[in-house]
């Protein structure tokens, strides 16, 4: 199978956001795009790396937030490739509703203050829509692994599993002081926003016991096993107090 190389593209400074190419001699997977505006990065990160826009065979969004989705629709329009994400999130990514968040600690509700979770970015429609219970391949775009849903961040939030035991989880689980920060970047911490812990936790685990050793997140890490299995384990003990159940309050923008 195809040998994988894992690029991180620093989207803001100290690991707060993060892309990530995966690389292989048979072509490239974009995960996520950064917040609007973000191409000019992802086009230097690339060229950096001998690469161009086209050599992207496709662009996974792991959930709708706009620090994730900002630029997909620019990066789609630069470089050709499709668009894969979840149908749960769809109505977020086409601006049809507004984006809901449900903090998880006063770091949260802080950022919710700013304008970076608000900040608006260009609509899109997936090209390639996953379902319930729906897994993507990605051998037909060069790269040894398989998408799945994850739900637990947003309800539509997907995760990339690399048969290289990398696993690339968007927002399921952050590190390091004030998302990512400076310091402590390999002890795991709840994102800002969660929807629902429990799901989260049964996805972690899953990851783990399927044999994942390296995750690579949107904010900080990369984490080693042992500290996502100490966050997930951690996790499962908070019992269920998610969103969409409507027992935590629902912010929009």
């Amino acid at each position: 199978m195809f040998q994988t190389q894992i690029i991180t593209i620093p989207i803001l400074p100290f690991g707060m956001v993060n892309a990530h190419v995966i690389r292989s001699e048979a072509g490239c997977v974009l995960i996520d795009t950064g917040i609007p505006g973000s191409e000019f990065k992802i086009g230097k990160a690339l060229a950096k790396h001998g690469l161009t826009f086209r050599d992207i065979k496709l662009i996974v969004v792991t959930h709708a937030h706009t620090d994730h989705a900002g630029s997909a629709a620019r990066v789609r329009a630069l470089s050709g490739a499709p668009i894969l994400a979840h149908r749960d999130d769809a109505d977020f990514y086409s601006r049809k509703v507004p984006m809901t968040y449900c903090t998880t600690s006063w770091v949260g509700k802080l950022f919710l203050k700013t304008p970076v979770p608000h900040e608006p970015y260009e609509g899109f429609t997936p090209d390639i829509m996953m379902t319930a219970g729906h897994t993507v391949n990605l051998l037909d775009f060069g790269v040894d692994g398989i998408v799945r849903h994850t739900g637990g961040h947003t309800p539509g939030s997907i995760a990339v599993e690399l048969s290289s035991q990398d696993m690339m989880v968007g927002d399921l689980i952050a590190s390091g002081i004030l998302i990512g920060g400076v310091i402590r970047k390999g002890r795991a911490i709840r994102p800002p926003f969660e929807d629902d812990p429990a799901i989260v936790s049964r996805e972690l685990i899953r990851m783990v016991q399927s044999g994942g050793k390296r995750f690579h997140m949107g904010h900080g890490g990369p984490l080693d096993v042992r500290e996502v299995l100490r966050h997930a384990q951690a996790l499962a003990k908070l019992g269920g107090n998610p969103c969409i159940s409507g027992k935590c309050q629902h912010l929009h923008h």
